[in-house]
């Protein structure tokens, strides 16, 4: 009879085969993960039953076994008549909920002919200007039967106003209405960016909307709690979990000062997680946030057990596609997926091959929906509750979340609550730092990306996208909105519009005040500003991180070539090349554009961040008078055919076309031509990498810089 193995035996068998080398992997999260997990790493590990507290394997006893969960796919673009097409398309096809995306003027609170967002209308969501958009946008969509997710924060106010009208029109009262409004507005301080009002009005928005809802609308979920944004924007999976949960906490806390009672409005809160490509630490992730919410909402005396339960939305990343080789894109969403259905998550929205690039087309959308149905039809995925429930590697990594993001919890706690620890700029800095050594470990080659750094093509084949005409767009919403004031009763507007502001100043629910606005067909441009006379409008300047990437490149030797590059045309000019980062338009995604103004500093550049939102003239202005070298365009958000080439003409006509113009983010290749054509002289997608993108500064800025592989003497031979 032989002796059963031991684990000292495995680690004895397994240091041959790979010749004594430590197999031990440190995650970005800084968690050491073993290469074999046993029944002694989980001895005092009890996740208990799908269903009970603390609901680590699912918020609901029978799980997937009773019913999948919803696909809820994410769309909105163009304009209403558009979406509501492409919506009653998906729901032929199988898509059981809607899940809503707007335009960023929509999301800024600007009407669609409002000067500022000329390149923004229709762009990347659905423009919504008033309550006759959105009936266009739910026509023949019964709102008493169908779930509706709207993901909005800064204009929440005048959006789910609209909703709530445009149902009244359709016939179903409020109380009727199903779905869930994002209504998160703390996270769109620390990454997102889509605000409009300062922190302290934004957060009585947020308890307004709590409130009325709590009292009017059962069966609507008042805020999704989003930790998406913060792994889009490069958060590690605790600082994810830890923010999310922080943020929950800090809304309840804000509602139940309101006079609020916990039980009465807890169980209508969701959460919204985002989920990347380490397959087992999003499985865990969502197991442990599940358990750390039972426990902060029992510590806030919460007696309902619904009040305890996390229920979730769940979206495959955005970040982790490529426009490299990108049909590898719809294998990556199939990872992902399967990690937030193993994962225990209550609806899912998967992403589209070439949504790193373009919005999505239908032949794209149908196989991002086909991902979701092929799990749930064709793989027994949902045959048994918490399939991974009890693995060693599974639970181990959810007990070893808990325990670092309840840590980081305690040091929010310790700052005052999320509110006071946002504006202290902790998270957003700390999220950064993660984003910056992530593209740093992309860049060296340690973390692979098939496709982009290892196992390139030779030559990238184009895809079909999805272009949306911005002019018609929005001279077809201009036209709407003339029409929807020349019918109105101005007068009776106008009173709801002063009550609105009145309420800002003393008191009253805002959320009441903008419905009675919206049944007197005020715009959102017309609510927003309303508000914006008393709350402001919320601004901040980018203050990237700094020593990132000089720590990770320390004895790479291209990177050294770079510093050196920047050195010699500093000789030359007599100062540092001065580099201006730009963000133009209504996109307040700065992820890419922080990651390159924290590199391009570190290698010596000067580099000078504009604020977030700005117009072509005024990055044009502030170009000028900061006497910058180069200026970089990030977009993501589909207005670079408008706004960089307005910004080249400006830079022309003020006599100063020496300055290069440089564009970086989601940038479909097929404009690539247009703009190069405009005068951009060099284009940087997705999977850039960003020592190279300093190289192709440098030969910009007339420095004879090698190719990468060579030396400086290779070059000049």
């Amino acid at each position: 009879m032989t002796d059963k193995p031991t684990p000292a035996d495995w680690q004895t068998a397994a240091a041959k085969e790979v010749k004594g080398r430590d197999l031990t992997w440190h995650t970005p999260e800084g968690i050491a993960v073993k290469p074999l997990y046993t029944a002694e790493d989980v001895a005092d590990l009890d996740p208990g039953l799908p269903g009970f507290a603390p609901f680590t394997r699912g918020p609901y006893a029978s799980m997937y076994t009773g019913r999948p969960w919803t696909i809820r796919q994410y769309a909105g673009f163009s304009t209403a008549e558009e979406s509501n097409a492409f919506y009653r398309r998906n729901l032929a096809a199988g898509q059981k909920g809607l899940s809503v995306a707007f335009d960023l003027a929509t999301h800024r609170g600007y009407d669609s002919d409002h000067p500022r967002v000329v390149g923004d209308v229709g762009k990347a969501g659905v423009a919504i200007d008033t309550v006759r958009d959105m009936e266009i946008l739910f026509d023949q969509i019964p709102l008493d039967q169908m779930s509706v997710s709207m993901t909005m924060n800064g204009a929440v106010l005048p959006v789910l106003a609209f909703f709530i009208v445009a149902a009244e029109r359709q016939g179903v009262s409020q109380d009727r209405l199903s779905g869930t409004i994002q209504n998160d507005i703390l996270k769109e301080f620390m990454v997102r960016n889509t605000y409009i009002y300062p922190p302290e009005p934004s957060m009585r928005i947020v308890s307004d909307i709590i409130a009325y809802t709590s009292a009017h609308m059962p069966r609507f979920n008042s805020i999704s709690i989003s930790g998406y944004h913060m792994h889009e924007a490069g958060a590690t999976a605790v600082q994810e979990l830890a923010f999310t949960i922080a943020d929950g906490k800090e809304y309840a806390k804000r509602a139940m000062a309101a006079g609020l009672a916990l039980d009465d409005f807890a169980p209508r809160l969701s959460f919204f997680w985002g989920i990347g490509m380490n397959f087992f630490m999003e499985i865990a992730k969502m197991r442990a946030s599940r358990q750390i919410w039972h426990d902060v909402m029992t510590d806030l005396g919460a007696q309902n057990p619904k009040s305890k339960m996390l229920r979730t939305h769940c979206q495959t990343s955005g970040v982790s596609l490529q426009e490299q080789d990108p049909y590898n894109n719809v294998i990556r969403t199939t990872v992902e997926a399967m990690a937030a259905v193993l994962g225990g998550t209550q609806s899912l929205h998967t992403n589209a091959l070439d949504e790193a690039i373009a919005l999505p087309t239908d032949f794209s959308a149908r196989i991002a929906r086909n991902t979701q149905l092929v799990l749930q039809q064709e793989t027994g995925i949902t045959r048994v509750a918490d399939p991974l429930g009890g693995s060693y590697y599974v639970e181990a990594l959810t007990a070893a979340l808990v325990e670092q993001a309840e840590a980081l919890i305690a040091e929010v706690d310790a700052a005052g609550g999320m509110t006071s620890y946002v504006a202290s700029g902790a998270p957003k800095a700390a999220i950064e730092r993660a984003a910056a050594a992530k593209q740093a470990s992309v860049d060296r080659g340690d973390t692979v990306v098939v496709g982009v750094n290892k196992y390139r093509l030779p030559e990238e084949a184009r895809i079909d996208t999805l272009d949306i005409d911005n002019h018609a767009v929005r001279q077809s919403q201009i036209a709407r909105l003339e029409q929807v004031r020349a019918g109105r009763d101005e007068a009776g507007c106008r009173a709801a519009l002063d009550a609105l502001r009145e309420g800002a100043r003393s008191g009253g629910n805002l959320l009441a005040l903008s419905v009675e606005a919206a049944r007197r067909d005020a715009t959102l441009g017309e609510i927003s500003s309303a508000l914006e006379d008393v709350f402001g409008r919320y601004d901040t300047l980018p203050r990237p991180v700094r020593g990132i990437y000089a720590e990770a490149y320390a004895t790479d030797a291209r990177y050294a070539q770079v510093v050196e590059g920047v050195q010699a045309v500093e000789r030359r000019l007599g100062r540092k090349p001065k580099i201006m980062v730009a963000k133009m338009g209504q996109d307040g995604h700065d992820r890419g554009a922080n990651v390159i103004a924290s590199a391009f500093a570190d290698m010596g550049f000067d580099v000078l961040s504009g604020p977030l939102f700005q117009t072509p003239a005024e990055t044009c202005d502030m170009a000028l008078a900061n006497g910058v070298d180069a200026v970089g365009a990030s977009s993501l958000a589909a207005g670079h055919k408008t706004l960089i080439p307005e910004l080249i003409q400006r830079l022309r006509d003020a006599g100063r076309a020496d300055i290069k113009v440089v564009a970086g983010g989601v940038i479909p290749p097929q404009d690539y031509d247009f703009l190069r054509e405009a005068g951009v002289q060099g284009i940087y997608g997705p999977g850039s990498n960003v020592v190279e993108c300093a190289a192709d500064m440098l030969r910009l800025l007339g420095h004879n810089m090698p190719p990468a592989g060579e030396t400086m003497g290779e070059a000049a031979e």
